[in-house]
Formats: structure tokens, C-alpha cells, sequence
């Protein structure tokens, strides 16, 4: 591995190597944020010791020297929580099928009369007015059934 400049050095505070060993001890953590914490104690230019440099922080942890580069740019810029957090999605990765808009012809569909030559609404009976109605693409029985139920 071909080591670049320490572009981003790492400076805890005693409060921050403190709080880093709580997370390395911490067994409710995932495993990836006590990997992230030991590569940030290890990067430590105030470690007993002496710090280590991206290779061979990399090569102690089983990293990328990409990621602990990362990590270090992190936590230079934002600080040590955000460095050791993933960040959170601004969407989830697929969008609901059923919204304001479906709950609402969903409604509309149950409380109105059944189809003809049948007693009530079964829940596939329902998923397919709303395809046949052109709401949605697509939905199954069970989805429809768990809006019903969040909804009630």
C-alpha cells in the first residue's frame, strides 16, 4: 500500500479517548462502529506510543486504506459521533406503494358496495379494483391488509 500525507491528523481530547473506549468496550455496538472507533484511537497523535499511520491502521483492522482516510477526514471535519455513525438515508430505499392518496381510494373501495355476486370485500378483491381503477401498478392482498390495518 502506497501511504499518502496525513492530510486530516487525529487530536483527542482525554474526553474523546475516553468516550472512543467506551464504544471499543461497548457490547450493543455494531462491530463496524468499533472497528471505526479503534482506527480513530489508533490514528491518535496523543497515543501512548505514537500513532499509526494509514497502512498500518489499515492492515490492523482488515481496512481499506481508503476508509480509514475517510473515517480520519471525518472526523477532522464533523467530529467524533458523526465519524462513528453511518449517515442516515434521506429516503427509504423504495418508496411506499400505498400513501395519502392510495388510503384514500383504499377507504373509498371498502366502505362502498361490494362487487356484484359477492357478500363482502375480501382483501384481493380490493388489491384488484385498485389496479383495475389504475391507483396503482400493482399491490397484493397482504399489503392491502397492512394498510387496513395501520389504519384502523
Amino acid at each position: 500500500m502506497i501511504s499518502t500525507p496525513n492530510q486530516y491528523p487525529v487530536h483527542l481530547t482525554p474526553e474523546d479517548r475516553q468516550a472512543l473506549e467506551g464504544v471499543t468496550r461497548d457490547r450493543r455496538s455494531s462491530a463496524s462502529k468499533i472497528r471505526r472507533a479503534r482506527a480513530l484511537l489508533l490514528s491518535d497523535h496523543n497515543r501512548p506510543g505514537g500513532h499509526m499511520t494509514g497502512p498500518q491502521v489499515a492492515d490492523a483492522l482488515g481496512m481499506h486504506l481508503n476508509t480509514v482516510a475517510r473515517l480520519r477526514r471525518s472526523f477532522a471535519r464533523q467530529g467524533g459521533q458523526p465519524a462513528l455513525e453511518r449517515k442516515p438515508r434521506d429516503e427509504p430505499a423504495v418508496a411506499p406503494i400505498v400513501d395519502g392518496r392510495v388510503e384514500a381510494h383504499l377507504i373509498a373501495i371498502c366502505t362502498g358496495p361490494p362487487p356484484e355476486g359477492r357478500c363482502r370485500w375480501t382483501m384481493e378483491l380490493i388489491a384488484g379494483e385498485l389496479v383495475r381503477s389504475e391507483v396503482v401498478e400493482s399491490i397484493s392482498g397482504e399489503t392491502v391488509r397492512r394498510a387496513l390495518k395501520k389504519m384502523s
